[in-house]
């Protein structure tokens, strides 16, 4: 997931949206300084570094490929005197070591300079270039960026309206476990919208997404999802950040582990995001040759009108996505939804 906060305003970004950031993307913290264009990597539980009046671009990891660790915390070298930041995921690239930012970075850096914007246009991703030579930086795919009081993020799942109030009392580090939100794909009645979506209070739904790998989904009055990858579809899912006391209660409504057992799945957002999600899979129902479906309702596919993030209306490009009125994100047809 990850995200690029580009701050020249003068002003602080409030600590609830700091906090939020690190609080989904607890894998490391990168800054470069715009004054004088110096480079910082720390913990994501740092992120107070960066309430601050002065000019920075900071990024947020969520590890979705590589290893969690300094060597991964972006911005990476990509040629003499430059250095990328990265929010997306680049399919192929990166491994268990390291993650594939870095891999395109070195990649990149190779590059002529000029093909640089043409090569990152090819992907859903937000990109931001920083030559700490010559003091200055650059932004890619800036249609996909939101702003807010003058300050870019690159996602807008963190910004104040989606942020939780900040507490000074609410610490962030290894020692509170609890501080550090999961992520939960949900395919049945916790989705927005179905009657257990109450269970999903105090959540933040990050959108919609569809499992990377197959799985079959069986509709018996409820959906029943079972863990047989490469049988049926690839399966259509809510994503939400939940903390530690919607997990126990969604664990307990599940029945985990005896009835239905939480894994972890890639699951692909229509923002070009890979996402490693706790799923729920029945572990008691058989696929026996019955019908599998690929979302909850089976029959409730229609073409949606309504940002999945703030709800707003959305007006398609003219192309193949649809931009928010209210958060100015763009999204797929799939991220929509029915109002």
């Amino acid at each position: 997931m990850c995200v690029i906060i580009i701050n020249q305003t003068k002003s602080k970004v409030s600590a609830a949206t700091l906090q939020k950031a690190a609080t989904i993307n607890a894998d490391g913290l990168g800054i470069i300084w715009l004054d004088d264009y110096s480079i910082e990597y720390h913990e994501s539980s740092e992120f107070m570094r960066l309430h601050t009046e002065r000019p920075f671009i900071g990024h947020f990891r969520y590890a979705t490929v590589g290893k969690v660790g300094r060597s991964n915390t972006h911005p990476f070298a990509c040629g003499n005197n430059e250095f990328l930041f990265h929010n997306g995921t680049i399919k192929g690239l990166g491994n268990d070591e390291e993650c594939d930012s870095k891999v395109f970075a070195k990649i990149i850096g190779g590059a002529p300079r000029k093909e640089w914007a043409t090569r990152m246009l090819a992907y859903q991703s937000r990109f931001v270039t920083a030559n700490i030579k010559t003091k200055s930086f650059q932004m890619y795919n800036k249609n996909l960026w939101s702003r807010h009081n003058g300050v870019w993020f690159s996602k807008d799942n963190v910004l104040p309206s989606k942020s939780v109030k900040w507490s000074p009392q609410l610490s962030f580090d290894s020692q509170t476990p609890q501080a550090r939100e999961s992520l939960v794909g949900v395919y049945g009645t916790l989705k927005t919208g179905q009657h257990n979506n109450g269970y999903m209070n105090g959540a933040l739904s990050l959108g919609i997404g569809h499992t990377s790998n197959q799985y079959p989904l069986i509709i018996a009055g409820l959906p029943y999802l079972i863990n047989e990858e490469g049988v049926g579809h690839n399966v259509e899912v809510e994503v939400f950040s939940v903390d530690d006391q919607t997990l126990r209660r969604l664990d307990i409504l599940e029945g985990h582990p005896t009835w239905y057992k939480r894994e972890r799945v890639l699951i692909e957002m229509g923002s070009g995001d890979t996402l490693s999600v706790w799923v729920y899979f029945n572990i008691e129902e058989k696929v026996r040759g019955r019908e599998l479906h690929d979302r909850y309702p089976a029959n409730s596919y229609e073409v949606g009108t309504h940002c999945s993030l703030c709800y707003s209306a959305c007006e398609f490009d003219g192309y193949s996505s649809y931009q928010c009125s209210g958060c100015g994100d763009f999204l797929t047809e799939a991220e929509l939804v029915v109002m």
